[in-house]
Formats: structure tokens, C-alpha cells, sequence
């Protein structure tokens, strides 16, 4: 081979070999670049007013509360009408309570045609649920836990009730929990709490609760109001943990697979918005006082042995015609011989 095309050869591995070092040297050498925070541009924020805007997805039949809504600014060319804006002429208290109509989703603009207020037309109706139905329930001061429900609480429903039996003895008193985690909708006519003019919530007293129910549910409570009374019984928040546990070992709720946060948060809002019936709890007159009974009064009279020979008197109530023979005390055995009847005692002669 010619020495000169050899020398160029070997330069052009030592360039290449050179040049590939680098590189790597650069790669491996150099770390990875820092995030910094980068100042917002003015210009980029909305210059226009502020509207009311949702702080979270508000499905249909939400009953607005002050954390589900906030003033945000807005760009003033896209502002509308129907939008709420801050000013001195907006009032919150005419938002706080009112039902959701259409859907909105979080960050959008509330309009006040997606709401319905209190006491306007379809505002019942708007505030239930998809299949659900609204039943009105009567209570007294003494089973509405003395006027300190409102609406949008959780209610448990107990019913209680005498039970006669079929003796002579008193009757069984009981109460029965029937229904659990029903949520109240109106207490009388009102759908809101009413506030004083420090901003306190008033109590007071009311002698209907409409609740919200399956129409199952529904068709329960108006055979339970025909059996004895029914009282309230508030429930507390944090009561849905505990029933969460108790849904998942018994295959009510299904948990969702991996890890996923949206469904677990699916699944946490069915249990809380669900009312439940079935395996109830009860308690009864022996629980309270050791003087009450425990049990149904159960029948004293024993129902006497009837021997028939002949006639179609055998398996009959005891004979109440004229010329009928006394009745005897303890058991007894009637015989009938055609149109007479003879009782003879137990142990005794005919």
C-alpha cells in the first residue's frame, strides 16, 4: 500500500477516535439542567372582573355551599350577563343554598340560570337525586332532635312501636332503626338555614322532614309511618368510614383495581349519597327496664282434644246450641254419639 494513503488512514482513526471521546465526555459530563420558577407575566393574567366561578365539579341536585364557589377574575370581553360578579350590589347569601340545575365543572363560571333558589318552582325536584324520590315524614320537638336538623344533613330513621301478641300479658314495646344515612331535603317548608343578622344559624322547631329515599325506601316509610312513630336520629361525618368497611366485606361496594384516585373517590361519594335499608338494630322494653317485657305476649288457652265418632260436629268450635252441656274446667275430651254430645274430663269415666 502507498505510505501516503497509510498516513491518511491512521489520521482519520485518530480524528474519529478523538471526536467520539469528546462526546461522551460532554454526555456523561454535563448535569441535568435546574428547574427554575419563571416570574408570571402580568399581561397573561385575566385584567377583568372578578365572577363567581365553581371550586369544584358541581353535579345536578348540589346544594351550593361556600366552599363549592369563589370569585376569580375574569377577561373583561368574555364577561356575560348572567354571570355573578363581586361588587356591592352581589350578595352570597342569595347563592349559599341554592340547587344546581345543569352541570358545572370546576374552574367554569356559575350562571344564575344553572341554579335554582329556594322556593322557586322545581327547586324540590332539582335537589334530588337521579331516581330518587322526596318523602315527607311527620315528628314532633321531642323525635327531631329537638330542631337541630337541617337541610343537606344525614338522618338515621327509627320506629317505634307496641306489639300486642296474641295473650293477656302488656304489650312488647320496641324501637327499630330502620333506615340509615337518608338525607334531609326541607324541615316544614323551608330548603335553606335560616341566619340571624350576626350570621348564626337559627333553630328552630319544625313537624315535617322531607328526606330523600329510593322509591323502595319510599314505599317503607309509608307503611312505617301506619305502625307505630318514627324519630330522627343526626348523624355524624366521619359515620361513612365505618360503613365503608363494613360495604366492602359485605359486596355492596366494589373496590376499584390499582390505585386509582378518581375511583376511589367514585366510590367514596356513592357510599355517603346512598341511603341504606335492611339489618336493622332494635331495642326493647327489657333492654331499658328489667320490669319490661323481652318478648311477644304468647297465648295462655290451650285448645281442647276433640274425639268424634260420628256427625260433622269432630274438629268444631265447642257446642253453643240449646241443651249443650256445660263447660268443664281443665281438659276435656267430647264424644259424640249423633245429635248428643258428652264431655268427659281427662282421667275421668263416661
Amino acid at each position: 500500500m502507498d505510505s501516503r494513503k497509510l498516513i491518511l488512514l491512521v489520521g482519520a482513526l485518530i480524528v474519529a477516535a478523538v471526536t467520539a471521546f469528546m462526546a461522551r465526555t460532554l454526555i456523561m459530563g454535563s448535569s441535568a439542567p435546574q428547574a427554575s420558577a419563571v416570574p408570571g407575566d402580568p399581561a397573561m393574567v385575566p385584567q377583568g372582573p372578578k365572577v363567581l366561578v365553581a371550586t369544584r365539579a358541581l353535579p345536578v341536585g348540589t346544594i351550593i355551599d361556600p366552599g363549592a364557589v369563589k370569585f376569580q377574575p375574569w377577561p373583561a370581553e368574555l364577561v356575560e350577563g348572567a354571570y355573578f360578579q363581586e361588587g356591592a350590589e352581589f350578595d352570597m347569601k342569595a347563592v349559599i343554598g341554592t340547587v344546581v340545575r345543569n352541570p358545572i365543572t370546576a374552574g367554569q363560571p356559575v350562571t344564575q340560570g344553572a341554579l335554582v333558589k329556594p322556593g322557586d318552582r322545581g327547586f324540590l325536584a332539582a335537589a334530588l337525586g337521579p331516581g330518587m324520590r322526596a318523602v315527607t315524614v311527620p315528628v314532633s320537638t321531642q323525635s327531631s332532635v329537638a330542631g337541630f336538623v337541617f337541610p343537606g344533613d344525614r338522618i338515621d330513621l327509627l320506629l317505634t312501636q307496641e306489639v300486642e301478641g296474641g295473650g293477656d300479658g302488656p304489650p312488647l314495646k320496641a324501637a327499630e332503626t330502620i333506615m340509615r344515612n337518608l338525607r334531609v331535603l326541607a324541615t316544614d317548608q323551608r330548603t335553606s338555614q335560616e341566619k340571624d343578622e350576626a350570621g348564626n344559624t337559627v333553630v328552630q322547631t319544625f313537624s315535617t322532614v322531607t328526606i330523600e329515599a329510593t322509591p323502595k325506601i319510599a314505599e317503607e316509610i309509608a307503611v312505617a309511618q301506619t305502625l307505630g312513630s318514627l324519630s330522627l336520629s343526626l348523624r355524624s361525618i366521619a359515620d361513612n368510614a365505618a360503613e365503608l368497611e363494613q360495604a366492602i366485606a359485605s359486596g355492596d361496594v366494589k373496590v376499584p383495581d390499582g390505585s386509582d384516585a378518581k375511583a376511589e373517590r367514585a366510590m367514596m361519594l356513592q357510599l355517603a349519597s346512598a341511603p341504606q335499608t335492611g339489618n336493622p338494630t332494635y331495642a326493647v322494653g327489657a333492654d331499658v327496664s328489667r320490669f319490661q317485657r323481652r318478648t311477644v305476649p304468647g297465648r295462655t288457652e290451650q285448645p281442647a282434644a276433640i274425639v268424634s265418632t260420628a256427625g260433622p260436629i269432630a274438629g268444631s268450635p265447642p257446642a253453643t246450641y240449646p241443651g249443650a252441656p256445660a263447660r268443664v274446667s281443665g281438659p276435656v275430651v267430647r264424644i259424640a254419639r249423633g245429635n248428643n254430645v258428652t264431655e268427659v274430663p281427662v282421667g275421668g269415666k263416661n
